[in-house]
Parts: structure tokens; C-alpha cells; sequence
């Protein structure tokens, strides 16, 4: 099963810019469509944006649209997450995932490796 490895996080001030980083262990990577979730402290894990397995098509939640940009690179097994114009919503632990399609979805069932997790805070 592939492994993921997420980093980038940190501590940021309102309107300022994070760029998170996935590194995964396997060439399978590149079979299958990559997401990042978020979930903030009491709350359940929501998708926040996600990348087809070919890199052409991306998805994000209506709460980062415009603001987020996901890219892939299946030469280095990574993904990334852009964030701009961060705001204090944004704070939450994120996570990287692998999922079972090549298509986006936004269910966490429909991904099968998930990544330890990396913080993200945002002071006002």
C-alpha cells in the first residue's frame, strides 16, 4: 500500500500563503487520483481539493475555490497544495489521500492511504 508523507504546514498570519507538499512511496501513485482533506479541531474530515490521476482535472470545496490550487508531479510521486489568501478558517490538520479511482471524488471512503497529517494555523 502506498505510503504518504505530508509536509509544508505551519504557523501563518491571515492573507498570508502555505504551500503544502505529498510525497508518496510508490510509482502506483500515479494510477490514482490524490485529494487533500482537512479537519479542524471538533469537526469531521471534509475534502478540500483534488487532482485526477493524470493531473488534468482538479476539484476543490467551495470554501477554497479561487484560493487553493492542487497540482500533481507523477515524475516525483508528489501533490501539492497552494494556499493564498489564507483565513483563519482555514486552520485545521491536513491530510493527504490516495484514492481507489482516477477520477476526483470527495468521499474519504473512496481512499484507501491517507498521510499522518500536517497543522495548519491561521492567527487573525
Amino acid at each position: 500500500q502506498v505510503q504518504l508523507v505530508e509536509s509544508g504546514g505551519g504557523l501563518v498570519q491571515a492573507g498570508a500563503s502555505l504551500r503544502l507538499s505529498c510525497a508518496a512511496s510508490e510509482r502506483t501513485f500515479s494510477s490514482s487520483a490524490m485529494a487533500w482533506f482537512r479537519q479542524a479541531p471538533g469537526k469531521e474530515r471534509e475534502f478540500a481539493a483534488g487532482v485526477s490521476q493524470t493531473g488534468a482535472r482538479t476539484g476543490y470545496a467551495d470554501s477554497v475555490q479561487g484560493r487553493f490550487t492542487i497540482s500533481r508531479d507523477n515524475a516525483k510521486n508528489t501533490v501539492y497544495l497552494q494556499m493564498n489568501r489564507l483565513k483563519p478558517e482555514d486552520t485545521a490538520v491536513y491530510y493527504c489521500a490516495a484514492s481507489t479511482f482516477r477520477v476526483v471524488t470527495t468521499t474519504p471512503s473512496h481512499y484507501n492511504a491517507w498521510g499522518q497529517g500536517t497543522q495548519v494555523t491561521v492567527s487573525s
